[in-house]
């Protein structure tokens, strides 16, 4: 009699289950315009076969414009990833990504941040302003947004300019013996120094090639940021959890290094008289703060964390495809090389250039209008990230597409994909797909709508760091542009003809052998670390 119970029992629960996840991979979310899902595996194995019709260690972002193009470019397209992540949808429009942005009656601040984000919790912390919402949100936005102002960053273009000695005195070195280098490295230690000095005025050491001589935070940053290298980077803890383990042990130390750091800080500010003012954005934000409670203190942290991390990993990506970019485009190159001599003068020598930048940076630097597209056009064409955006079950949020219909879109990860958005031949015609910054310049950018260019989002939720993320890289080219001529190494590396010179296709850029593609490495980056050489420039 038990076993008949038993059998029946199970039979109940096998159906119940049975219907469950029936409905919730054909039904659910069945308005939605999706490839036909597994009934066990819903798009995972669907995804698994995209992936390997191709390179299979391009990032996943080709993977969903592949999948995307499959159906017809649908104006959304639903990738149900369950059980290892919550169904999202693929945004492909900048229309639609702009209603998901912009504020709203129900969401003042934009639509709430989706729960995907908490796989960085050990880089950023918990209370990092990346992951709040509402009050608490816009609390420590203000308390930051004149840190992050372009004012007040001119305050601090010297400390920028200082870190620039190293980064040149490597790229000397390497001219000279002609050998190949990562320029991942190179830049990704450049702007973790200059990210030091702009948020705590500290020197990180982060450019010495000795390990042991870089300070203690820079070994235990890199060593988390390297837990997050490949594409399993936001696995559920219960997929790594030995990665995720090793995570909150270097995140723990981190902690302690930068509480420190915050707690002495904030004693030199209480204590520095008016005319020996601090500039640094953390300095800053400790203005009107009569005690650094334990609960402060914490949350200082989790923002430090968080603007150490954003602040140069982002713009290490964007500064390797545009020099990069520069190398294969010769009147690119060019174009910049005439600007900064019409500008800066015509001495190239890093040293100079410094000096004159950090006496009148603040008027040299905004005139800097082709160096300006060259970076709009390199972060069009290789967005590093993109934002994940999530509304509660029954909040009855809905996104309109340009056909007229309608999309509920409660409960799911709304995705939009700046890489597909950004490279859209309805906005950009023909050309979408090639690297001109030229469409940044006079009438042609007119004709751009604002809410199709979004790498650093839009809306009130739009990066905070956006205006030091274009003062470094405007500084950076302006450093390095005329003085090095750099060439691509393998992947991406141009073709050469008989007599060893490169040669131009129909577009005005170099030939290749084969094409750079990024990766995901917690961000997007280039596959290889932009393998390099360089030499001193040589001009007619």
């Amino acid at each position: 009699m038990l076993s008949l119970f038993l059998i029946a029992g199970a039979t109940v629960l096998a159906s119940y289950f049975y219907t469950r996840l029936r409905y919730l991979r054909f039904t659910q979310h069945a308005h939605i315009p999706q490839l036909p899902p597994n009934f066990l595996l819903g798009h995972l194995k669907t995804f698994r076969e995209f992936t390997q019709r191709g390179i299979p260690d391009r990032h996943p972002d080709k993977i969903f414009e592949e999948m995307w193009v499959s159906m017809g470019r649908p104006p959304l397209m639903l990738v149900d990833l369950r059980p290892v992540s919550a169904p999202m949808v693929l945004v492909p429009s900048h229309d639609i990504a702009e209603q998901i942005s912009k504020p709203t009656q129900m969401y003042p601040y934009s639509t709430t941040k989706s729960p995907t984000w908490t796989h960085m919790i050990p880089i950023i912390g918990e209370s990092s302003i990346l992951g709040k919402e509402g009050s608490d949100w816009k609390s420590l936005r203000r308390k930051y947004n004149q840190g992050f102002s372009s004012q007040h960053l001119f305050q601090l273009l010297p400390l920028i300019l200082k870190k620039m000695a190293p980064f040149c005195d490597y790229l000397d070195k390497f001219s000279a013996t002609g050998e190949e280098f990562s320029l991942e490295k190179l830049i990704s230690n450049l702007t973790f120094d200059v990210i030091g000095a702009a948020v705590m005025e500290i020197d990180l050491h982060a450019q010495n090639t000795d390990r042991s001589k870089r300070s203690d935070l820079t070994r235990l940053f890199s060593d988390l940021v390297q837990t997050y290298s490949d594409d399993n980077n936001n696995f559920p803890w219960w997929i790594v959890p030995l990665t995720t383990l090793k995570r909150h042990r270097l995140a723990k130390n981190i902690d302690k290094l930068i509480k420190k750091e915050i707690q002495r800080k904030y004693v030199e500010v209480k204590e520095e008289a008016e005319g020996n003012r601090s500039w640094s954005i953390l300095a800053l934000s400790f203005q009107d703060t009569p005690s650094l409670t334990p609960q402060l203190l914490s949350e200082t942290s989790d923002q430090v964390r968080t603007f150490l991390f954003a602040g140069h990993d982002t713009n290490t990506s964007m500064l390797q495809w545009a020099v990069y970019e520069l190398s294969r485009t010769p009147r690119a190159l060019k174009a910049v090389r005439s600007e900064l001599d019409n500008v800066l003068g015509p001495d190239t020598d890093p040293a100079t250039i410094c000096s004159i930048l950090a006496e009148g940076g603040q008027h040299l630097l905004p005139r800097m209008t082709y160096i300006n597209a060259v970076i709009k056009e390199t972060l069009r064409l290789h967005p590093p990230a993109s934002t994940a955006r999530m509304t509660e079950p029954g909040s009855g949020f809905t996104v309109k597409a340009s056909t007229g219909e309608e999309y509920l879109m409660d409960g799911l990860v709304m995705y939009p994909c700046a890489s597909i958005i950004q490279r859209d031949p309805r906005v950009f015609g023909d050309t979408a797909d090639d690297w001109m910054p030229e469409r940044w310049l006079g009438e042609a950018a007119n004709k751009i709508p604002a809410s199709a260019w979004r790498p650093f989002e839009r809306g009130p939720r739009n990066c905070i760091g956006l205006e030091l993320a274009n003062l470094e890289s405007r500084v950076i080219i302006a450093i390095i542009a005329r003085k090095y001529d750099f060439t691509k190494t393998g992947l991406g590396e141009p073709v050469i003809d008989s007599n060893g010179l490169s040669i131009l296709n129909s577009k005005g850029q170099y030939k290749v052998r084969s094409e750079l593609y990024n990766t995901r490495k917690m961000t997007s980056k280039p596959v290889d670390g932009t393998t390099m050489k360089v030499k001193l420039a040589t001009r007619a």
